[in-house]
């Protein structure tokens, strides 16, 4: 999914300290770090991305993070914590790693290891976004 405003809340989420320690991770500069962010986000699946927070049928191959309505309120704590967004993010990491590398002509190994940081911020700017419609 292209989604310009999704990629603005991501890139506001992390800041410029966490843009400076992605691109670190990655071995580029934050002009980097920044396009990695935006192809991570056109990256991930539809059933993550959108905004009505209905769980289509394929979300359950996804944890049920489709599901998740305003769940993430805040911090992004609640139920995007501990199981859930770790099942959420082990399955999307290596699929999601391997398009973005193509897409930047990274590393994929180094982009797996920078989504980690990556994801969980993704989860919480999708939760923020869910939270905001209701």
């Amino acid at each position: 999914m292209g989604d310009e405003a999704l990629q603005k809340d991501v890139l506001d989420e992390l800041g410029e300290d966490r843009i400076q320690e992605l691109a670190g991770e990655l071995g580029t500069d934050a002009d980097g770090a920044t396009r990695m962010v935006r192809e991570t986000v056109a990256a991930l699946p539809e059933e993550l991305t959108r905004e009505n927070g209905a769980a289509p049928a394929g979300v359950a191959g996804l944890g049920g993070f489709g599901g998740l309505g305003g769940l993430g309120q805040g911090s992004g704590g609640g139920m995007l914590s501990g199981g859930l967004m770790s099942g959420v993010i082990g399955r999307i990491t290596k699929p999601v790693a391997e398009t973005v590398a193509k897409r930047t002509g990274l590393p994929a190994a180094q982009v797996a290891r920078a989504l980690e940081l990556l994801l969980p911020v993704v989860m919480t700017a999708i939760a923020k976004r869910r939270g905001r419609k209701r």
